[in-house]
């Protein structure tokens, strides 16, 4: 029986490797593309350059898009962090009938198609005068995120001991200093993973973007659209190599603080 269930275990580990393997070669495949020393995407590549790399510093477009980009993701995690932080403490802490819905409502963006949520913004911002601004970028950005932070957060205060922050409270303490020095620390892991994921969701957003974004607001992952779309060159596989970069270094800091943690 035991050598039964050691071969079946064996045989779903080959699987899923193979799966993996499957998910991840399309992505390895542009590493290569990316140092391609010809005029358009071509794989096997003819030659091996890095020139697309400094295109992407030398050229306004790509490294003003990147700039952009940047700052959305940064106001966009400190927005999505502190309002999907309290958004997750008032539903952890109520006790209201129509809690499961409230709480779908944070979780709609998730549920909703990107075009059709960008449209619905695109129809607001033309009125509010926000279409083609960072801070309109930023607020639809936070909509989108908002769910992967309410998500993160909310599983650690439902494991949550609610009777340490009433001790707190017990002894003195202020409701913002019980919160500060008591629950925060306990829920620090979600919120970082939450602000984790609303970064690189922000960072790599592109249906939203195509209909926030102006002439002087275009985000990378628009560009990188545009790039495909009228362009067709290494460029867009050598901005993808260093999106990858980015994202593995993102996850391997968020590990090694997580590992630092007591």
């Amino acid at each position: 029986m035991k050598r039964e269930r050691d071969w079946s275990e064996s045989v779903l580990n080959v699987f899923v490797g193979l799966v993996l393997v499957f998910l991840a070669l399309p992505t390895l495949a542009v590493i290569p593309m990316s140092f391609n020393s010809a005029e358009l995407l071509v794989f096997p590549p003819p030659g091996y350059s890095t020139r697309w790399f400094a295109t992407f510093f030398q050229r306004s477009e790509w490294y003003g898009a990147a700039i952009n980009s940047l700052i959305v993701a940064l106001l966009t995690t400190a927005v999505a962090t502190i309002v999907g932080t309290a958004a997750s403490m008032a539903l952890a802490r109520s006790r209201f009938r129509l809690k499961g819905a409230v709480a779908v409502v944070f979780l709609l963006p998730m549920m909703v198609p990107a075009i059709v949520t960008g449209v619905a913004l695109y129809r607001s911002y033309a009125v509010w005068g926000l279409a083609g601004t960072i801070p309109g970028l930023v607020l639809a950005h936070t909509i989108v995120a908002l769910p992967f932070v309410v998500i993160n957060v909310s599983a650690v205060l439902n494991r949550m001991d609610w009777r340490m922050e009433q001790a707190a409270l017990s002894l003195g303490a202020s409701h913002l200093q019980a919160f500060l020095r008591v629950t925060l620390p306990i829920i620090k892991p979600g919120v970082m993973a939450g602000a984790l994921f609303a970064f690189l969701t922000s960072f790599d957003e592109v249906v939203v973007a195509l209909f926030m974004t102006g002439v002087d607001t275009v985000t990378l992952p628009v560009q990188m659209w545009a790039g495909i779309r009228f362009e067709i060159n290494p460029v867009v596989a050598a901005v993808s190599v260093m999106l990858v970069g980015l994202s593995v270094f993102v996850f391997t800091v968020y590990a090694l603080l997580r590992r630092s943690q007591p």
